[in-house]
């Protein structure tokens, strides 16, 4: 990305769902964002606003969250929904997108404040970027991934396979890639490569 690349003025609906173990990976890119003049609305998902694990309590990852946005968290269905009736976002990243949430997006299902949020703002035709996040990418989810990567409007930041020989299904975005990813998407093309290799 170029040194002079600025997001100011652009609004990012900045989706968080349960992959907990990226979450410092995607914190760091929000911050990165949000330093290049990006407002950013925050989003999580059930899971990702309620759990606590090894890699946070669920107050302490909203209350970053929320700092490094200046806004409230939205982590309702009632607070997802207005999302595109308001046309709150020019561009939406879910990072990370766990696999329960790529299924339920490509199925039409928008039963967490993480998918109803994406749908509500694809009603205004307007570009979202998936920075991938899941251990079964190269079997179970790979049918929703190759579904979304066929869909109007859908940008994927490029990932690989995280752990080969430990995890020989498992892939990850890049989630340095992001910043590249969303301006890109914002132009309507996708980031190339997007299957990183070596």
């Amino acid at each position: 990305m170029s040194e002079k690349t600025s997001f100011k003025g652009i609004r990012i609906g900045y989706v968080m769902t349960g992959s907990f173990c990226t979450f410092e990976k995607s914190f760091q890119a929000a911050e990165r964002l949000a330093a290049l003049g990006a407002e950013l609305i925050p989003v999580m998902s059930f899971n990702a606003a309620g759990l606590s694990t090894r890699f946070g309590t669920a107050k302490e990852n909203i209350e970053r969250f929320e700092k490094l946005s200046g806004r409230k968290v939205i982590a309702t269905l009632e607070d997802a929904e207005p999302i595109g009736p308001k046309d709150m976002c020019d561009i939406m990243a879910v990072a990370p997108c766990t696999a329960t949430t790529l299924a339920k997006l490509s199925l039409g299902i928008y039963d967490t404040p993480a998918a109803l949020a994406v749908k509500s703002h694809l009603r205004n035709l307007r570009p979202v970027v998936i920075a991938v996040s899941t251990n079964d990418a190269l079997s179970a989810s790979a049918k929703n991934i190759g579904a979304l990567q066929n869909y109007r409007n859908y940008y994927f930041v490029p990932y690989s396979q995280d752990s080969p020989a430990n995890k020989p299904n498992s892939i990850v975005a890049d989630f340095t890639k992001i910043e590249q990813t969303i301006a890109l998407a914002l132009k309507g093309t996708q980031i190339q490569p997007m299957i990183k290799t070596g």
